[in-house]
This record gives structure tokens, C-alpha cells and sequence, in this order.
């Protein structure tokens, strides 16, 4: 089979960028001797993330607690879920892959900590808990270092639970802040308790400042083993050293400048990322995606020196690749130009 002959709407993984995309950025940690932990909600493929073990990863790490159980089932070993937990029954599904692999988590506040104590009372071994920490990006975590400091010795003292560390995701460019915080976080808590074993930070986007920070012990990484837009557009990557394209068809022509395409928001996400336009079509490098409905991708080629033909089929960069990977039960494996084979997407869906 080769490209043109795949029915659209598909999505294509190129293996020749992915392979050169995990062992780039492996390289990078273990010049900085820092532990690499690629983010599996990226590509949700279990053999992917072999690759990336293989490579030199310490671990990987999960967002949602059904992803990580698929990825315990496929024998991961270790996992950080990136998550607050809440609920007895998530709580039980963790205390019951604790027993299966080594699980860390995360917590930013007291009540999610007394769940997870009252979860693992009794378990056979303590389950590791980070605390995670805002340094800037305005999402989940506590918000100085003295609340890292409290709620670390909160864990400490916690039955069924073993105060395992600091996570944070940062807002981009701001190393010499994260750094700070950081930094007074785990000397408050070694005066303190006397440990502070591990600390994550990271993400694609700020990957090759990483060494900027000098506190951390690993790095968490998801988008780049793909790439997408968004990260072209931050100078993070180069259009080639995006793996994953949506193939789609031009399916209507209406006018000269305007063409409609067999993909749109159940192929290609609705994420902006403050770009213009639903991704980069390959080729076209004029094209504006201006809307997408379910099935129709509405296309702006008034910028373009040529114009696509009814039937063409296009191949389109995402803005942001993670959500991508959720919208499809298969992927389909290339090797540049020769398609390879389908490839099931196993953790598509989970989300709860």
C-alpha cells in the first residue's frame, strides 16, 4: 500500500522521525545527566514508549489513571501519574497497580492526601507522592515554597503514603523563576524532613532549556517524540521533525481560493495555541484551515501560488498533536513515503 492509497481522514506516523526524535532528545539528558520521563498521553502506544525505554528513559508518565492501567498491563514498571486523586474508586484502581508496578503520584492539597492515606492504609509498601507545585503556569499546584514544605510533611507523617519529591509543569521561558522556587522548596524541606528525592519538572515546549534548572532530577517530555505546529512555531522543532500528519482529501471545491476537506474537528483538534488556523498543510504553506465542523475542514488558498485538486490528498501538521491521538482508534505506521502498517492506539479514551 503506499500513502495515496489510505481512505481519509487517517492519521500517519512517520517511525524515521520518531526513532530520530527519541534518541535526540534522549541524548540531551544524558549529556545533562538528568533522568529522561516521556509523557505517554502524547502518543497513548505502548510499543512507542518501549522505544523510548530502550532509548535510555527511567520511566514514563501517565495523566489519567485508566492510562496508566494500560500501560501497567503492558508490564511499565514505572509510572508518575501526573494527577490528583480523588475519588475511593480511582484511589483503589491505584492501590491495586501499586501492587503491580512501582506508582508515584501527585497532590497540592491536604484533602487529596487524606484520600490517598486512607486508600493505602495497610498496603504492603507506601505509595510515593510528590508535591506539585505552581511555578507559574497558573494550573494545578501549591503556590510558594513554604505550602510545598507544609504539605510535604503532611505526606511525611501520612499513613500508607511516603513523601516521594516536587513536580511541576511550567510555563515556557521562565527557568530562572521555576528554578527559584524550586530550589527554596527542597532546602525548606530537607531542613525540614530530611529528604527530597525527587524532583520532575519539564514539557516539550521547554525542552532545550532544560539545563537552565539546575535543581531537577528528571525531565518530562510528551509532544516531541512527534511534534506539532505549536512547537514549530516556538522554534523548538523544524517541519520536518514532525512524525504525525493528518492525511485528508480535498472533497469539494466551492470557489478558486476555498476548498473543504473530508477531516475536520474529529481528525484535527480545535486547539489554537494562539496560531491562526486548525494546522499546517503541507506544501501549502499559504493555506489557512479558517474553520472546522465535524466532517469538513474549510480552507482559505488565497495565499497559496497553487491550488490543490479535487481528489488531492493533503497532509496536515496539527497544532497540537496529544488531543489527535485520542480522536483515532489506529494509527497508521510509515517509514517515510512506504506505509508500514495500522497500529492500535491502546489508551485512546482513557480519560477518567
Amino acid at each position: 500500500m503506499q500513502i495515496e492509497d489510505i481512505e481519509t481522514p487517517a492519521v500517519l506516523v512517520d517511525l524515521n522521525i520518531v526513532e530520530a526524535n527519541i534518541q535526540r532528545t534522549q541524548l540531551v539528558f544524558d549529556q545533562l545527566g538528568i533522568g529522561f520521563r516521556p509523557h505517554v498521553k502524547t502518543h497513548k502506544i505502548p510499543w512507542l514508549a518501549r522505544q523510548q525505554i530502550q532509548a535510555g528513559a527511567i520511566g514514563i508518565a501517565a495523566q489519567k489513571i485508566s492510562e496508566a492501567e494500560v500501560f501497567a498491563a503492558e508490564d511499565f514498571d514505572d509510572i508518575l501519574l501526573c494527577f490528583n486523586l480523588l475519588s475511593p474508586d480511582k484511589i483503589a484502581r491505584a492501590r491495586s497497580l501499586a501492587e503491580k508496578c512501582q506508582l508515584s503520584t501527585v497532590a497540592d492539597n491536604i484533602e487529596v492526601v487524606a484520600a490517598l492515606s486512607e486508600g493505602f492504609r495497610g498496603a504492603d509498601l507506601p505509595l510515593s507522592v510528590l508535591v506539585e507545585c505552581d511555578t507559574g503556569a497558573g494550573r494545578c499546584g501549591v503556590q510558594s515554597p513554604e505550602a510545598a514544605r507544609d504539605l510535604a510533611r503532611t505526606i511525611a507523617h501520612a499513613k500508607g503514603l511516603r513523601f516521594g519529591g516536587l513536580m511541576t509543569y511550567p510555563r515556557p521561558d521562565t527557568e530562572t523563576r521555576v528554578e527559584a522556587f524550586l530550589a527554596e522548596a527542597r532546602d525548606l524541606i530537607l531542613q525540614d524532613i530530611g529528604t527530597c528525592p525527587t524532583i520532575s519538572g519539564g514539557g516539550s515546549p521547554s525542552l532545550s532549556h532544560a539545563g537552565r534548572v539546575k535543581s531537577l532530577t528528571e525531565y518530562r517530555a510528551g509532544t516531541y517524540i512527534y511534534n506539532d505546529r505549536s512547537l514549530i512555531a516556538r522554534g523548538a522543532c523544524l517541519e520536518n521533525d514532525c512524525a504525525l500528519t493528518v492525511l485528508a482529501t480535498v472533497v469539494s471545491r466551492p470557489t478558486h481560493d476555498r476548498a473543504i476537506l473530508d477531516a475536520g474537528s474529529k481528525s484535527l483538534t480545535s486547539d489554537l495555541f494562539g496560531l491562526t488556523g486548525h494546522g499546517l498543510i503541507r506544501g501549502y504553506p499559504g493555506a489557512e484551515i479558517t474553520a472546522l465542523s465535524e466532517e469538513h475542514g474549510h480552507v482559505d488558498f488565497r495565499h497559496c501560488a497553487t491550488r490543490p485538486t479535487l481528489g488531492e490528498k493533503l497532509r496536515i501538521i496539527p497544532n497540537h498533536v496529544c488531543p489527535v491521538s485520542n480522536l483515532v482508534d489506529q494509527v497508521i505506521f510509515t517509514r517515510g513515503e512506504d506505509v508500514w502498517r495500522p497500529w492500535p492506539v491502546a489508551a485512546r479514551g482513557c480519560v477518567i
